[in-house]
């Protein structure tokens, strides 16, 4: 096929890249290899419009053992063990075909995690959706959580948590973040390195199919209408399949026979070749006439190219892989030796005898293209950050409010979502979805592990900067109230067209937010993704720097929930009062807007009342707490009083100087934790505050059947319950 100017384009390539092919190659590419310069050289793989940003994160700490660069990052959480996390995006494919994009994208974090062989033992997820009538939300939302559900359930790895947002601004492009955690011994963690000249490859498990080509560079483009047109380039799973290629690498982990390992994700075979040689500074040489196919004909193309599923390419020690494949074969898997590592750095791929393509090994990795994309602040920023509270009336009936907000899409209970998704398999969840962060036990020991996945767009929309911030502040406070010491960060950036000025400055001031947090807080990133091209027809979506994060605690049995748990107990509020409105729920749902500044937050006070929270906590005398987010303060204390097995009241004041009564009740000012203790702890839990200068205020009591809130709310908690755990159904079922 001759090489044209289209055929360049549609391999995603610009007229200046593909004349750097020629430049490094001294000849015209074959269709081979220009295919896989394209998907190296994609934005999925390559990198090459966030790399720049992406050196401002921390990425090292006392516990990390493993951060940015390999399949997923890993910490010390003592007794010899590790955790090893990450989080990913499959937003196009779920688009296209909801079902298997979600469920592929749970397969694929998940291989990421046992490549590094780690257990996994906890999935989480963050899904944004467009507006709750838009025509395709429905059938998006049951494909999506039913992909989740079903391949995260045969897999037999708890869903354990996560967030589900609704936004016109994701009509045309919704998104799907997976974050899976597993645990491993901390002296036993595998790396993707090609190394040892002579040493086999061995490729272990499905056959390649040609579901999936060109999936990588179809992540990097933007979608015009008709996006479902592009259903070839989806991955369609098997999670009974992985089943297997999870027990069997486990148990190949046992050897010392594997030298390195890698999951065939993006860019499938090319990409895990590849990169595990770059690691090594060593070359590969692959026979494609080995490459187990189930389908006819395929040609070396395609075997390249296909990104099917359940796959892992090992590189083993020589002399060992018949081992290996023995194995792999008691567990009913392909394994076959496909090619050796070899001296120099070159890709050499060849059919039997006959050569088919040969490339450098860092043309690849290291010589792909590098963009400082030009960055502006767009001229409509001052607009939106514009805000007259003065022109928006304060509601009379706040009951009538209440309700209203509670059974908000983006504010009501998660429970119809979740309780699709098996999270007590393997009997080690503590904590399971409703509560601010997941808990999970590590076996074997007296700790457990803390998760959480959180981001407020429309702060990022805003100001990314502050947005970028908050979504690390949130997800640390989401720990710091169940227990936990916050560990570490992945994230998973989710932008718009990288090749538009105003998107790389809400993604170059979303980066630098999240530095900023992660410094100040403590907290290294150790992985992450970036997911760019989120845009149809020129409309992008808001800025979604997902943050997901895990913590440690020390002692199980001194882990906290959110709901209150015993009449009298005190109710009070860690932090400022606050009042802030601007891109608050509340002017969404009650007024339309999304408009203002996001609230600010003083991270230094954040970091304290945090340790402060946690610092009760471990003291045994916190009874329930809950952060202070979307909703505010009205929306926290009826959350907490609806635990899954009962519903208990409470009676509070919150008077404050002159704030407006719905900015009083509603605003979402930052770190603030509602807490509750017994009586007789009120004075230590006094102590603990003013050790750190953190503000404690009593807001009231625990008790009754109703939400009190002195002046403005009384509602029996059995209403807001049904308004809260109804609407979800009620627009989707």
């Amino acid at each position: 096929m001759k090489i044209t100017d289209q055929v360049i384009e549609e391999h995603g390539l610009k007229g200046d890249e593909y004349q750097k092919i020629l430049d490094i190659l001294g000849r015209e590419p074959n269709m081979l290899e220009l295919g896989i310069y394209s998907v190296m050289w994609s934005e999925h793989c390559s990198y090459k419009s966030s790399r720049v940003h992406l050196k401002n994160f921390p990425t090292t700490g006392r516990n990390v053992i493993e951060g940015p660069g390999e399949n997923a990052g890993v910490v010390a959480i003592g007794d010899g063990l590790a955790c090893v996390f990450k989080m990913e995006s499959h937003n196009h494919p779920s688009f296209i075909e909801p079902y298997q994009g979600a469920a592929t994208g749970v397969g694929g974090i998940m291989r990421d995690v046992f490549t590094m062989g780690a257990r996994p033992i906890a999935n989480l997820n963050s899904l944004r959706f467009g507006s709750a009538d838009h025509q395709k939300t429905p059938f998006l939302l049951d494909g999506v959580v039913a992909g989740i559900a079903g391949y995260g359930n045969c897999m037999g790895v708890p869903t354990v948590g996560g967030e589900v947002y609704f936004n016109e601004s994701y009509n045309g492009n919704c998104l799907v973040n997976a974050m899976t955690a597993g645990i491993a011994k901390s002296d036993k963690i595998f790396k993707g390195y090609a190394s040892g000249v002579g040493n086999p490859v061995i490729y272990v498990g499905s056959r390649t199919g040609r579901d999936g080509i060109h999936g990588a560079v179809m992540a990097s483009d933007v979608f015009g209408e008709g996006g479902e047109e592009r259903r070839p380039t989806v991955q369609v799973g098997d999670p009974f399949m992985e089943k297997l290629l999870l027990e069997a690498c486990l148990e190949v982990f046992k050897t010392d026979y594997i030298i390195g390992i890698q999951d065939m994700g993006a860019a499938g075979l090319t990409s895990s070749s590849v990169e595990m040689a770059s690691r090594a500074g060593l070359g590969l040489e692959i026979d494609i006439s080995k490459v187990p196919c189930r389908e006819e004909g395929m040609t070396a193309y395609e075997m390249m190219l296909s990104e099917s599923q359940e796959r892992m390419l090992m590189v083993v020690s020589a002399g060992t892989e018949d081992k290996v494949m023995e194995i792999v074969h008691k567990w009913d898997l392909e394994a076959t030796v496909i090619g050796s590592v070899t001296d120099g750095s070159t890709l050499r791929l060849m059919n039997g005898d006959a050569l088919e393509g040969e490339m450098p090994i860092d043309s690849l990795t290291d010589a792909a293209p590098v963009y400082n994309r030009p960055i502006k602040r767009p001229e409509e920023q001052d607009e939106r950050n514009t805000l007259d509270l003065n022109a928006i009336d304060i509601p009379s009936d706040f009951n009538s409010l209440m309700l209203e907000m509670i059974s908000s899409p983006n504010l009501a209970s998660r429970r119809w979502i979740y309780r699709q998704y098996d999270h007590m398999v393997r009997t080690d969840t503590v904590v399971r979805p409703g509560s601010d962060a997941a808990v999970v036990r590590v076996k074997g020991t007296n700790k457990a592990i803390a998760l959480t996945t959180d981001c407020n767009s429309r702060y990022c929309y805003l100001d990314p900067f502050t947005g970028g911030e908050i979504a690390v502040a949130e997800a640390a406070r989401n720990l710091a109230v169940s227990g936990a010491t916050p560990l570490a960060v992945t994230d998973c950036l989710n932008f718009g067209n990288p090749e538009r000025a105003d998107v790389m400055w809400q993604f170059s001031e979303s980066v630098k937010g999240i530095s900023n947090a992660c410094r100040t807080l403590g907290i290294p990133v150790v992985s992450g993704n970036v997911s760019f091209y989120n845009e149809t027809s020129g409309e992008s979506i808001f800025p979604t720097p997902t943050i997901g994060m895990v913590g440690l605690i020390e002692d199980l049995s001194l882990h906290t929930t959110i709901w209150f748990k015993d009449e009298g107990d005190v109710i009070l509020l860690l932090g400022d009062m606050g009042a802030e409105l601007g891109g608050s729920e509340y002017l969404k749902v009650k007024h339309g807007l999304e408009r203002g500044m996001p609230p600010g937050i003083d991270l230094k006070k954040a970091k304290s009342v945090d340790e402060a929270c946690l610092n009760a906590i471990k003291a045994g005398i916190i009874k329930s707490a809950h952060d202070l987010s979307e909703g505010g303060l009205a929306v926290a204390l009826a959350e907490s009083c609806l635990a899954p097995e009962r519903e208990v009241g409470v009676s509070v004041k919150c008077h404050s100087g002159g704030e407006r009564a719905d900015a009083l009740l509603f605003g979402e000012s930052q770190s603030r934790i509602i807490v509750s203790v017994a009586p007789g702890d009120l004075e230590k839990l006094n102590a603990i505050a003013s050790e750190k200068g953190v503000t404690l205020s009593e807001l009231g009591r625990v008790g009754g059947e109703r939400l009190f809130i002195d002046g403005f709310i009384d509602l029996e908690l059995s209403v807001i319950r049904d308004a809260w755990e109804g609407a979800l159904p009620g627009l989707f079922v």
